[in-house]
C-alpha cells in the first residue's frame, strides 16, 4: 500500500513538472519567433556604412507578452475549451436509466479513488468514447458519449470511468488538457504568422543582405536566422502534435492499470476496449487537437494499431490489442491468486 501511494505521488509530481515545463517551452518558443524575427530585421536593416536602422525588438517584446498571457488564459480556460470543442453538455438532472447508471458509476469510482465526484458531461455522438479533463481532482470533468452508454454494460462502463478517474488521480488531466489547449494555440498562431509572412512576400518580400544589397557577414547571419525562423514556424504545429501524442500514449497503460485497481475487474475493461475497437465510425464530435485525451483514438488512425518507437511518435494511443492482452493477463493473475487462496 505504501509503495502504491509513493508511485502515485511520483506520477503526480512528474506531471506537475511536465506541465510547468510545457508552459515554459511554449513561452520560450514564441519568444524565439518574436526576437528571431527582430534579429532578422536588425541584420537586414544594416546599411553600407554598417549602421542598423532597426534597433528596438518590438516584435519579440509583444509576442513574448502575448504568449505569456495566452499561456495563463489557456491554463485557466483549457478544460472549458476542450468541453466546448467536443460539444459536451453538463449532465445536471439524469433522466434516463442510462444516465442515472452513469451518475452512480461515477460516484462509485470517485469513492474508490478517494476523490471528489467530477462533473459529468454527455456528448451526443453515436461512437462510444470518453475522456477526462480539468486542472486537478477538485475541477475534474468526465465526458462520455451517448454511444458509450448504449454500447457498454454496467461493469464495462464502470471500468471505463475507472480509467478516466485514474487520469484524474494521476494528474494526467492537467498535463494533457494544457497540452491540448497549447497545441491549438500554436497551430493558430503559426498559421497566422505564416499568412502574415506570405502577405509580406507578395508585397515585395523581405530583403536579406541589408540595404542596397549589402553583402558580407550581416547578410549571411540574417539569412541563417531567417532559415531557422522559417523552419521553426513550419515545424511548430507538427512537433507540438507529436509531443501530445507521445505524452498521451505512455499514460494510457497506467490508466488501464489504475482502472483494474479501482474496479478489481481488469476483464471488464478488456471487454469494453474490445467493443470500442469494434465501433465502425470515428467519433465525429472530438477533434484532432483533443484526440489524445480519449480512452481510444477517436480518429481511427493506423499509427495506433502498431507498437514501437515510430508508432510512439505518431500514435496517440497504444494498440488496443496490446492493452487488452495486458488486462487479460492481470485478470488471469488475479484469478490464479484467488484460486490459490481458496485451495489453501
Amino acid at each position: 500500500m505504501a509503495e502504491s501511494v509513493l508511485n502515485l505521488l511520483e506520477q503526480q509530481a512528474a506531471n506537475r513538472r511536465a506541465t510547468a515545463l510545457l508552459v515554459a517551452l511554449f513561452v520560450l518558443f514564441f519568444a524565439w519567433l518574436g526576437f528571431g524575427g527582430d534579429a532578422v530585421l536588425y541584420f537586414n536593416s544594416i546599411d553600407e556604412l554598417g549602421e542598423a536602422h532597426y534597433r528596438v525588438p518590438v516584435i519579440g517584446i509583444v509576442v513574448t507578452i502575448v504568449a505569456g498571457i495566452t499561456a495563463l488564459v489557456t491554463w485557466r480556460t483549457g478544460p472549458r475549451q476542450v468541453l466546448w470543442a467536443s460539444g459536451a453538455r453538463l449532465l445536471e438532472n439524469a433522466q434516463s436509466l442510462e444516465e442515472r447508471q452513469l451518475v452512480n458509476v461515477v460516484e462509485e469510482m470517485a469513492i474508490a479513488a478517494g476523490l471528489p465526484r467530477p462533473r459529468i458531461y454527455l456528448i451526443d455522438d453515436a461512437d462510444p468514447n470518453a475522456f477526462a479533463t480539468g486542472h486537478d481532482p477538485s475541477t475534474a470533468c468526465v465526458a462520455v458519449t451517448t454511444g458509450m452508454l448504449s454500447t457498454l454494460n454496467r461493469e464495462e462502463l464502470q471500468a471505463v470511468v475507472g480509467h478516466e478517474m485514474s487520469h484524474v488521480r494521476n494528474l494526467d488531466v492537467r498535463l494533457m488538457t494544457v497540452m491540448a489547449a497549447l497545441v491549438g494555440v500554436i497551430v493558430l498562431l503559426s498559421d497566422g504568422l505564416g499568412r502574415a509572412l506570405r502577405g509580406g512576400t507578395r508585397g515585395g518580400g523581405l530583403r536579406v543582405g541589408g540595404r542596397g544589397g549589402r553583402k558580407g557577414g550581416a547578410g549571411a547571419i540574417a539569412l541563417v536566422l531567417l532559415v531557422l525562423w522559417l523552419v521553426s514556424l513550419l515545424l511548430a504545429p507538427l512537433i507540438s502534435r507529436l509531443m501530445a501524442m507521445a505524452i498521451a500514449r505512455k499514460r494510457e497503460y497506467l490508466a488501464d492499470a489504475g482502472s483494474a485497481e479501482l474496479t478489481r475487474n481488469p476483464a471488464a475493461l478488456a471487454a469494453a476496449l474490445e467493443k470500442l475497437e469494434g465501433a465502425a465510425a470515428p467519433t465525429a464530435s472530438i477533434k484532432r487537437g483533443t484526440a489524445h485525451l480519449c480512452i481510444v483514438d477517436p480518429l481511427g488512425r493506423r499509427a495506433n494499431l502498431k507498437d514501437g518507437k515510430v508508432a510512439d511518435l505518431l500514435g496517440t494511443h497504444p494498440p488496443i490489442a496490446m492493452r487488452i492482452s495486458r488486462l487479460r493477463g492481470m485478470a488471469y493473475q488475479a484469478a490464479k491468486r484467488e484460486g490459490q487462496q481458496v485451495t489453501a
